[in-house]
């Protein structure tokens, strides 16, 4: 039975993009093996249930092969089966669904519709408030 570095592993499947960024998740206590998170050298083997957390999502991987050698995004599903439950991919759908609703006061730019509100609360009220027309040329020129 063959074993492999988590690190690489995570690397060579596709789940990070460098074996960096997975080193630093390990170390970061976002990759776990039964709730117990893990150093980058720990040796994983088939058949283990890797959970990866990318907020606000934690992924679930069954290790069906272990490699450390990078492979093609084809070969993907013969080295790792998604075993994420569908309740995490609801999580996932209501936060791209909440957008900005729930954003942090100062985090980013306004949207178009923060600019809008900001533009009608600043507007002076009684601009809007006139039923007739109201036309200032024609006036001055009835007073000369």
């Amino acid at each position: 039975m063959s074993e492999a570095r988590i690190d690489k592993w995570l690397w060579a499947v596709r789940i990070f993009k460098t074996r960096t960024i997975a080193a630093e998740a390990c170390k970061k206590g976002r990759v776990l093996i039964n709730g117990i998170t893990l150093k980058p050298s720990r040796m994983v083997k088939s058949g283990d249930i890797i959970q990866v957390k990318k907020p606000p999502v934690t992924y679930s991987f069954k290790v069906l092969q272990a490699i450390e050698k990078r492979v093609g995004a084809k070969l993907v599903s013969e080295m790792v089966e998604n075993v994420t439950t569908p309740d995490q991919y609801e999580l996932l759908e209501l936060s791209r669904v909440s957008g900005f609703i729930d954003r942090s006061r100062g985090m980013g730019r306004p949207t178009k519709k923060d600019r809008r509100n900001m533009e009608e609360f600043t507007a002076p009220e009684f601009m809007d408030d006139f039923d007739f027309d109201f036309d200032f040329d024609n006036e001055e020129k009835d007073n000369e």
